[in-house]
């Protein structure tokens, strides 16, 4: 009985389901979290009588035929990709991108890679690093003395200082954005990978070619809707128990099968 082998595949789409459900609920107040989605795809279909075929009885033509699905099975756990909410810090290096664009960080491996998360602090040697330590790009240094630190919403980084009446230039920040960012690979800390499917990053200034500007003293939400997600956990819950109830069903059936005399 194929009932057996379809339901089964069904509880383990509506568990994946979950499993994303829950990362969204528990990376909530993750900064510039976007939330996943789980999508799936029906399996192949056994074609008992082909749509179309010709009947060997009277030779009309099947309108419809028989195809039976042997169930689901997961397509893809894609990103929604979204502009989280601004929530006011004050931080002199908290930076939250506003439009299209990820803040490029060096890795100890050295490759490259991407966040959107802008809470940004200073290394014991000065350095613009994030919370995990990385370096942002392109390698920005504060100076000891500096009394405070302006960025603009090009990115462009002043320090001001006790001897001086106007700031200084120390450097400007850089965004990349990618053709298909939802091919980008995630690795947790808030980071991503560049990967085939994405493309190769295109570097560049903020607030220029498409690219979204900088915002000083802000960091961007996570763009978890949690009546939304409790919702989706109730439907995927009421999936898996429907699925369970098939396989009770079935095995009764091959139960009463097997009973007869």
């Amino acid at each position: 009985m194929k009932a057996l082998q379809i339901a089964a595949s069904g509880m383990a789409a509506q568990q994946m389901r979950v499993d994303v459900i829950s990362n969204n609920l528990a990376n909530m107040s993750t900064t510039g979290y976007n939330a996943r989605r789980a999508d799936f795809a029906d399996l192949a279909y056994e074609q008992i009588a082909r749509p179309g075929a010709i009947t060997a009885t009277d030779g009309t033509v099947l309108p419809t035929g028989i195809q039976l699905g042997m169930g689901v099975k997961p397509a893809a756990v894609s990103v929604v990709l979204a502009q989280g909410a601004p929530a006011q810090t004050g931080g002199d290096l908290d930076v939250m991108i506003d439009g299209r664009g990820y803040l490029e960080v060096t890795l100890p491996s050295g490759i490259a890679g991407y966040t959107r998360d802008g809470a940004l602090h200073r290394s014991p040697d000065g350095l613009i690093v994030t919370a995990e330590g990385y370096q942002v790009a392109p390698g920005i240094t504060i100076p000891v003395d500096a009394r405070s630190v302006a960025i603009n919403a090009n990115g462009e980084v002043y320090a001001s200082f006790a001897d001086q009446v106007d700031p200084q230039l120390l450097g400007q920040l850089t965004l990349a954005t990618f053709v298909n960012e939802k091919g980008l690979e995630a690795t947790g800390s808030n980071l991503f990978l560049e990967t085939p499917a994405s493309g190769a990053p295109i570097t560049g200034t903020p607030g220029l070619d498409g690219l979204g500007r900088v915002r000083q003293g802000y960091l961007e939400e996570s763009t978890v809707d949690a009546v939304k997600e409790v919702t989706e956990l109730i439907k995927a819950q009421r999936g898996y128990e429907m699925n369970a109830k098939v396989i009770t069903a079935a095995d009764q059936m091959l139960s009463a099968t097997t009973s007869l005399r």
